[in-house]
């Protein structure tokens, strides 16, 4: 992947007297014509982390440096409430479809797939043809389409990038594994890698993840930006996804920080989530998970131990975070960064559930933690941390699994440091790129037809001419594992398994309980109504099958 240096040189000539008048008409021209490639359609960079919490950032509250998506963030719009699926393959279904999970094809993850769901129409474990991907519609409209990381929407060669509108990629087609060139699975398989539509055999020998996928989106941009071209990059980095592991240099990059534990940290967090106005003052807090002990009761060692996966966490965020800098960095040296509008955002809520297949946890000496081979996680009490005051983590349909930082900064994004506190969805992400590219979502595509956009453009919020989108009438469901949710204005319904959850519905009001701690459901019994009936409405327009088997219940009812 040799990155190419594109130069044009621009030659004058003195022109003979008759010629004056055309030259003058010719100058008209072209200044018509640089009037009208101002207004050409922006090039769209859509960059994804893999398990970033919403507290993480430092622009949302966190300590770990970020200073790039932090000057990102101070020149645009952070979003609040901004949620999205509580794991990954469903989460980007809907990124790029626009429409729920369960229409796009991923109703489950297909690791997930339960017995009763096999076969039926939404669960196929692919992003599927009822939708019409937004990569392809924008490479229909002229754009150049560009995507590098993780995909985990299908694993054969008609569900790859290259068949769902990408022209060029470098993509990891499942939904984890090494971040660095042994190209190894959690299980110990070899994990499935394509370049430009075709599977690869070998990477780049000292490859890491964060580093490579970026290099292949600047090489991408800049072999095809001398044509003036629009283009949409979709960077799906696999960071800070477990295995944690990085470079040597990076490794201690936070020693010692994390002695203090994960009950101060996540207090720190909280409070400095709150004199950013991320959370307001009166914003509750979701206890410390029962299972897990506090910092003060752990043996020296434990402690040692867990302030070391959490050290290496914070290094994977920083290291993803310098290399998003390079990429804006390119931009900004090829003229292209005021053109450009940038949209970040996690998948899904921190990951706080331990593997119980593959490596064991604790596989290596302490002193050989993130380095390849190793397989190191935090587990639920950092990943507490990571969600700030929310209750729970990724797989968790409660705000600790879904609610993940969105930035948004660039072209067409007025304000500078703006915090929108709109209630915005994942499915908002496709309608916003179509119509800032001013692309048409089609009934039908490719010969079929397809399913609607569910989502809502969130352009007005950006332009800071409306504070949001959705009106208190307008709600939005979810369904996974078994688990469900529906919101509607302030107001979630909620069901969660034992022992995470009761079993039964919830209600709560989440402007003045965004931890979900006091359920209203018997309080409340209209709106509980209500409620439910949007849930029903819900299952059956998306033909929700509950599953009959699940990797966070031991039974759904």
């Amino acid at each position: 992947m040799e990155r190419r240096h594109i130069r044009l040189a621009y030659h004058s000539a003195a022109l003979p007297r008759l010629l004056q008048t055309l030259a003058a008409f010719a100058l008209v021209l072209l200044a018509q014509g640089a009037a009208s490639a101002q207004e050409k359609p922006p090039n769209i960079l859509l960059i994804v982390a893999d398990d970033a919490g919403y507290a993480d950032l430092g622009s949302f509250g966190g300590e770990i440096q970020t200073p790039n998506l932090d000057a990102l963030a101070a020149t645009g719009v952070r979003f609040t409430q901004f949620t999205t699926s509580a794991v990954c393959s469903p989460s980007r279904s809907m990124l790029l479809s626009g429409t729920d999970n369960h229409t796009a094809g991923l109703g489950n993850m297909a690791e997930f797939t339960a017995p009763n769901q096999a076969g039926l129409p939404g669960y196929e474990g692919h992003l599927g043809d009822r939708v019409a991907p937004v990569s392809g519609l924008l490479k229909d409209a002229g754009y150049d389409t560009f995507m590098a990381g993780k995909w985990h929407m299908g694993e054969e060669p008609d569900q790859f990038p290259a068949a769902r509108g990408f022209v060029r990629d470098l993509t990891l087609i499942p939904g984890g594994g090494s971040h660095l060139d042994d190209m190894w699975g959690a299980t110990g398989e070899r994990q499935l890698y394509t370049y430009n539509g075709e599977v690869i055999r070998a990477l780049r020998p000292g490859f890491h993840s964060s580093v490579d996928y970026t290099a292949a989106i600047i090489d991408n941009i800049a072999e095809h930006r001398a044509d003036g071209t629009p283009f949409f990059a979709y960077l799906a980095l696999q960071a800070p996804h477990d295995p944690f592991q990085l470079p040597d240099d990076w490794r201690d990059r936070y020693r010692g920080r994390y002695d203090q534990g994960y009950d101060a940290i996540r207090a720190q967090r909280i409070a400095r989530m709150t004199a950013l106005g991320i959370l307001a003052p009166s914003a509750t807090v979701f206890p410390r998970l029962a299972e897990v002990p506090a910092w003060v009761d752990l043996p020296e060692e434990a402690r040692q131990q867990s302030a070391r996966r959490m050290e290496l966490y914070a290094a994977m965020v920083e290291h993803m975070d310098a290399n998003i800098g390079t990429l804006i960095g390119y931009l900004k040296t090829a003229g292209l960064y005021d053109d450009t509008l940038i949209i970040f955002l996690s998948d899904n809520g921190p990951e706080g559930n331990l593997s119980s297949v593959g490596p064991p946890w604790d596989n290596s000496d302490l002193a050989d933690w993130g380095a390849q081979g190793t397989y190191i996680q935090y587990g639920p009490a950092w990943a507490q941390v990571s969600a700030g005051p929310l209750r729970m983590f990724k797989g968790y349909l409660s705000e600790g699994g879904i609610r993940t930082p969105l930035i948004v900064a660039g072209k067409g994004v007025t304000g500078s440091g703006r915090i929108s506190y709109a209630v915005a969805h994942i499915m908002d992400i496709p309608a916003t790129i179509l119509e800032v590219a001013g692309v048409r979502h089609p009934d039908v595509y490719q010969g079929k037809p397809v399913a609607p956009l569910l989502g809502m453009s969130l352009v007005p919020v950006l332009q800071n001419s409306r504070d949001a989108v959705r009106s208190p009438e307008d709600w939005t469901g979810w369904e996974l594992f078994g688990n469900r949710a529906i919101r509607m204005g302030n107001w979630k319904l909620l069901w969660i398994c034992k022992p995470h959850g009761t079993g039964a519905w919830q209600l709560y009001d989440l402007q003045a309980d965004p931890a979900e701690t006091n359920d209203l459901a018997s309080a409340q019994p209209e709106i509980l109504a209500r409620m439910i009936g949007h849930w029903d409405d819900y299952a059956s327009k998306n033909n929700v099958v509950l599953p009959n088997r699940s990797p966070v219940c031991a039974k759904v009812d």
